[in-house]
């Protein structure tokens, strides 16, 4: 089973779902994450705000953003490699990656 990692830019809160305006991929993430999580699949969301020793302490992640920038955020990690950077990743890229079907959740 693989693992995925999702290192999100400073939020006001974990899953970035509070104030009048919450943004639709937000809302997405945090039911997909929700979702993959029930059915077993090993998924962390990680939010610099909260988390930042996450973001120090991965290798990786670390590098990436020494090189990049936090404008490389957010970056997913499936089984500790880099899969995708500056956007989340789509429901077929996860339901590819999980074998867990997604198409009951709307997209963006």
């Amino acid at each position: 089973m693989k693992t995925i990692e999702i290192f999100d830019p400073a939020m006001c809160c974990p899953t970035g779902l509070c104030g009048p305006n919450i943004n639709p991929e937000l809302m997405r993430m945090a039911t997909v994450t929700d979702t993959l999580k029930r059915k077993g699949i090993n998924i962390t969301r990680h939010n610099l705000t909260d988390e930042p020793q996450a973001f120090v302490s991965n290798s990786v992640v670390n590098k990436y953003l020494q090189e990049k920038g936090v404008d490389a955020l957010p970056i997913t990690l499936v089984d500790g490699k880099i899969a995708l950077s500056k956007d989340y990743p789509t429901n077929k890229q996860l339901a590819e990656w999980t074998g867990v079907s997604l198409d009951f959740i709307p997209v963006k």
